[in-house]
């Protein structure tokens, strides 16, 4: 890439880059990839959400607390269950994106190219859905 193709694009904030940096650092671990990616399609509560990453409640409420804070997730209360959300959709492209560009370091067609929908992170053993 050339100086000449950066030339309309504003420097970025020092602040900013500290909240990307952020954004970065809360994807930065397995469990919390996870989570998020269970919510890319659905909502789901702390219990429907440890059992689809396969941790404890209290270990996976403790990633949401820290994802809730980043401001990656939401939630809505129904009752007396929390339900969680992707914040928006921007947070929602960029763990699709994440997965689909891990994708790639496999052999073949990644199945994001081939028209699949799978439910598992790549390097986790499961099948497409």
């Amino acid at each position: 890439m050339n100086a000449d193709s950066q030339e309309g694009r504003p420097q970025l904030a020092e602040d900013q880059v500290g909240l990307v940096v952020e954004v970065f650092r809360m994807l930065a671990d397995a469990t919390r990839v996870r989570v998020l990616w269970a919510l890319v399609d659905r909502e789901l509560s702390v219990n429907d959400l440890a059992g689809s990453v396969g941790k404890p409640a209290p270990s996976v409420s403790q990633h949401l607390a820290k994802l809730r804070m980043a401001r990656l997730v939401s939630t809505r209360r129904s009752g007396t269950t929390i339900y969680y959300s992707l914040e928006n959709e921007h947070v929602r492209q960029l763990v699709v994106d994440a997965v689909h560009n891990a994708e790639h370091a496999g052999p073949g067609i990644p199945p994001h190219h081939r028209g699949e929908v799978v439910r598992e992170l790549p390097g986790r053993t499961g099948t497409a859905q």
